[in-house]
C-alpha cells in the first residue's frame, strides 16, 4: 500500500471511531433519558421505584445498542458484498441474480439485530 492508500485507511478509521463515539454519547446522555422518563410517565403504575426505572433505561439502551450495531454491519458487509456484486456482474451479467442472494444474506444481518433488540425490550 502506498502513503496516500495509507492516510485514507487511517482517516477512515477515525472517522468511524469518531461516529461510534457520537452515537454512544448521544444514546447514553440526550435520548436515553427522554425514553426513559416517557416510559415511566405512561406506564407509572408499573414502574414503582427509581431502580426500576433505572433497568428500564438500560434496557432501552441495550436495545438501541443491539440494533444499531447490526444496523453498522449490515451496512458494512453490504458494502464489501456490492462491490464485489457489481465487479462480478460487470464481467459476467448472468451472475446478477446469485449476486443479490448474497446481497440480500448481508441485510439479514441488520434484521437480526432488530429481533436482538425487540426481544431485549421484551415485545417478542
Amino acid at each position: 500500500m502506498n502513503s496516500h492508500q495509507l492516510r485514507l485507511k487511517k482517516r477512515i478509521i477515525i472517522s468511524m471511531l469518531f461516529t461510534a463515539g457520537a452515537m454512544i454519547f448521544l444514546s447514553l446522555i440526550i435520548i436515553t433519558p427522554a425514553f426513559a422518563a416517557d416510559a415511566a410517565a405512561s406506564g407509572a403504575e408499573s414502574i414503582t421505584n427509581e431502580h426500576q426505572a433505572i433497568v428500564l433505561k438500560w434496557d432501552v439502551i441495550s436495545a438501541a445498542i443491539a440494533f444499531g450495531m447490526g444496523a453498522l454491519g449490515a451496512g458494512m458487509a453490504i458494502a464489501k458484498v456490492g462491490a464485489a456484486a457489481m465487479g462480478a456482474m460487470s464481467e459476467k451479467p448472468e451472475v446478477g441474480s446469485q449476486a443479490l442472494i448474497f446481497v440480500a444474506m448481508a441485510e439479514g444481518i441488520a434484521v437480526f439485530g432488530f429481533i436482538a433488540a425487540l426481544m431485549i425490550l421484551g415485545k417478542f
